[in-house]
């Protein structure tokens, strides 16, 4: 795959006319949908944490794979974006950007597949999780594309 870095100014430089929207620039309606379905994933499994019948050690450590996880999953859009658009991102970063992802999602699954829980509550915390990760992923996809127009446009 190609740097995108020679045709991104071509890309983005769509010739429109005044009626009409950039196809590349996200819409109002996306970045609200990416915003609420971070807010609804992290607010519910943090409701969930506070709710559980669970000793105060095991809230933190589910609390503190959910932050992991958001985290990790930014630095990942962030250096494949990085790479994409043919800028620097060293191996070693891109490599740990990765790692830490992957490492968050087994600790949860580990976590999960010990925890003395109903298989719904596992399910809850599984599921609530993956919504934020990917909604911190949009989310982060947005506030780029979402920049990357308002410097076009100034």
């Amino acid at each position: 795959m190609e740097p995108l870095n020679q045709n991104t100014e071509e890309l983005f430089n769509i010739k429109t006319n005044d009626d009409k929207r950039n196809p590349f620039k996200p819409t109002a309606a996306f970045i609200g949908a990416s915003w609420l379905a971070l807010m609804t994933g992290t607010v519910a499994y943090c409701i969930g944490l506070w709710n559980a019948e669970m000793q105060l050690n095991e809230k933190g450590y589910y609390f503190t794979i959910l932050l992991f996880g958001l985290f990790s999953v930014i630095s990942v859009q962030k250096s494949v974006r990085d790479k994409a658009e043919g800028l620097e991102v060293t191996e070693l970063y891109y490599g740990l950007s990765w790692f830490a992802t992957i490492a968050s999602i087994v600790l949860l699954v580990v976590g999960l597949w010990n925890a003395d829980l109903l298989l719904s509550e596992k399910g809850f915390y599984g599921i609530s999780f993956m919504l934020s990760v990917f909604a911190a992923i949009a989310v982060q996809k947005n506030t780029r594309d979402a920049k990357l127009f308002k410097d076009k446009d100034n």
